[in-house]
């Protein structure tokens, strides 16, 4: 047996389980659920292919339609609170920590901003129903019970937890950053924070880009805050219901409603393909300014 042919049985030993792994809990649930929403599984006669009949009734009875655009709402809403505050804040933690004020302590405030990243998000939910409880809490106001806060409150909690990942793309391109660059400036007479906007803000801009996108498909698949803080059916009157949760209560059902199946794997199919359309849209951007820039 040849050097090569040996390569290749330990490369494939190595890829096999993982790839197996991949392909039994995501690409075969992502084809399943695409194959369900063109059924109709609850007709007398047994399965049968339905086409486009579950899309339309999503669409097209005003039941279903008012929860699924209220949902897209309400996700819309819950991915701009991300975007307006998430990545400002993660930009002004990473700058501190780069800027060395923090000096020996750096790692430690590195460590202690990215924590909640690691927590349970059921303990999470949890502490902060404690935090704003108005009986309580540290909040006279119930928050999760008013319709004009329930979803900002519930959108900065995310924030919080996940806050630490966009810091660490922002803190690892920073310390990527040439330092000649940043001598240079300052031989010039920038002073740190003109440093800052001119030379280290334009090298570190396309991870807002990537920030962005990841941001986009990880709220648009978002379930597990929201249903840990609300449950199936996140009120008040819905004003906290999302994709995932929509999802979830159609599937699975809820209580005084039997499951959907049906209707449930369609809701999943148009949140993958609501996904997929932004992310296609995202990376033909990115190609097209890269082929702009080599010519």
């Amino acid at each position: 047996m040849n050097r090569t042919t040996v390569r290749t049985r330990n490369l494939l030993l190595f890829v096999f389980p993982a790839l197996g792994i991949y392909v039994l809990f995501s690409v075969f649930p992502l084809i399943s659920s695409l194959f369900l929403s063109l059924l109709d599984t609850k007709s007398p006669g047994g399965p049968r292919f339905a086409g486009l009949d579950n899309f339309a009734y999503l669409f097209g009875n005003p039941t279903a339609s008012a929860r699924f655009w209220n949902a897209f709402g309400n996700n819309v809403e819950y991915f701009l609170v991300h975007i307006v505050v998430e990545i400002p804040v993660a930009l002004l933690m990473a700058a501190l920590l780069t800027s060395g004020a923090a000096r020996r302590l750096t790692g430690f405030y590195r460590t202690m901003l990215f924590i909640p990243t690691t927590l349970s998000v059921v303990i999470t939910g949890f502490v902060w129903r404690l935090i704003i409880n108005p009986l309580w809490g540290l909040v006279g106001f119930p928050l999760l019970g008013n319709a004009d806060t329930a979803l900002p409150t519930v959108s900065l909690m995310a924030v919080w937890q996940y806050i630490g990942i966009p810091m660490i793309f922002l803190y690892t391109a920073l310390l990527a950053v040439p330092d000649d660059l940043l001598e240079a400036a300052r031989i010039d007479g920038a002073s740190g924070w003109r440093a800052f906007w001119s030379v280290k803000f334009p090298l570190i801009a396309p991870q807002f880009g990537l920030i962005a996108i990841l941001t986009y498909i990880w709220t648009f698949n978002g379930f597990d805050l929201v249903y840990a803080l609300n449950g199936a059916s996140p009120g008040p009157n819905y004003h906290t219901d999302i994709f995932g949760t929509l999802f979830y209560r159609t599937f699975f059902g809820e209580s005084g409603r039997l499951a959907d199946p049906d209707l449930g794997a369609t809701v999943a199919t148009v949140i993958f393909l609501v996904i997929l359309v932004a992310t296609a849209a995202w990376f033909a951007l990115v190609q097209f300014r890269l082929r702009s820039y080599e010519q």
